[in-house]
């Protein structure tokens, strides 16, 4: 037995040193093919109403956030990875009921796989032969609260929106980006049976699968220091489906701005603005434009 403990000793000291030595000798080959980037942070107000005659509630709102983008690029291939997520809850005494609701919450993952069919040396501009998949939901329950009760109306994987496809990938100097494909496959999922017509989704079916075009446009602009703009817009349209003609696009765009100063504070505006043709609202069966704006002041840490 000590036998056996001192040569698993050895092995891991051996181990620890050779991945020590390959680390050493080989550092710049991670900083020449792999970048990651991206800003980490937290932000939260605070409002205190007394006598207020314009009205109003008192609330203690904060929000988690993280955006990371992983990139890789070899000679002719390319692959790029991106986390956009965040969290969000709301406090107010003022609420007679429910005093804590969630706030913001998202979940948004996508990665991009490309071959150059360009010249390698032209690196300003490049055009790809690409494959993409992304996958988007949201963490914990959402519910409207009408009046001492509340009613459910979104949850993990009710709705998620799952897409994969392939087509031509267009980027000039790692700012900006157009992806299009004509094979796009999306996969919209509700879980919870007392939603899916809400999300476009058969109330005997857990899925709804489609095939369509999906335009994409990226922009990543850091020219200014200490300055982050952030912005992404893809449309989808479905070739063949009986509720959603071609040509009426699915439209998720949005556009994160931050600015930081004294190294951890940092200020940010985000805006998100959606539009899906099947999703219908339950106070009125119509579809409307969803917008949402955060502008707030925080400590984040961006890399």
């Amino acid at each position: 037995m000590k036998k056996t403990i001192i040569l698993l000793c050895l092995l891991t000291v051996c181990s620890f040193g050779f991945a020590q030595e390959q680390d050493t000798l080989q550092p710049s080959k991670w900083k020449m093919y792999w970048k990651l980037s991206g800003i980490v942070g937290l932000k939260v107000s605070q409002t205190q109403l007394v006598n207020w005659a314009a009205g109003g509630n008192s609330n203690f709102a904060g929000i988690a956030y993280v955006n990371a983008t992983l990139n890789y690029k070899k000679q002719r291939y390319a692959w790029d990875t991106n986390l956009d997520t965040d969290l969000g809850a709301i406090y107010s005494s003022d609420f007679k009921y429910y005093q804590w609701r969630k706030g913001n919450d998202k979940f948004n993952f996508s990665t991009l796989f490309g071959y150059a069919i360009s010249a390698v040396e032209n690196k300003d501009t490049m055009w790809y032969i690409a494959a993409n998949g992304s996958f988007k939901s949201q963490y914990m329950n959402g519910y409207i609260y009408p009046d001492s009760t509340r009613t459910k109306v979104s949850g993990w994987l009710s709705p998620s929106y799952t897409e994969l496809s392939a087509g031509i990938n267009w980027r000039w100097k790692n700012i900006f980006s157009i992806y299009c494909s004509p094979v796009a496959g999306l996969i919209t999922s509700c879980t919870d049976p007392l939603l899916r017509e809400t999300y476009g989704v058969h109330p005997n079916k857990s899925v709804h699968a489609s095939l369509g075009l999906t335009f994409r446009a990226g922009v990543t602009y850091e020219g200014v220091k200490n300055l982050k703009i952030l912005s992404s817009l893809q449309l989808y349209s479905p070739y063949t489906d009986q509720d959603q003609k071609f040509g009426n696009f699915n439209i998720d765009w949005d556009v994160i701005i931050t600015y930081q100063f004294l190294k951890v504070l940092n200020v940010s505006l985000t805006t998100n603005l959606k539009y899906y043709h099947k999703v219908l609202f339950p106070e009125s069966p119509k579809r409307r434009v969803q917008f949402q704006e955060i502008f707030g002041l925080g400590i984040a840490y961006s890399f």
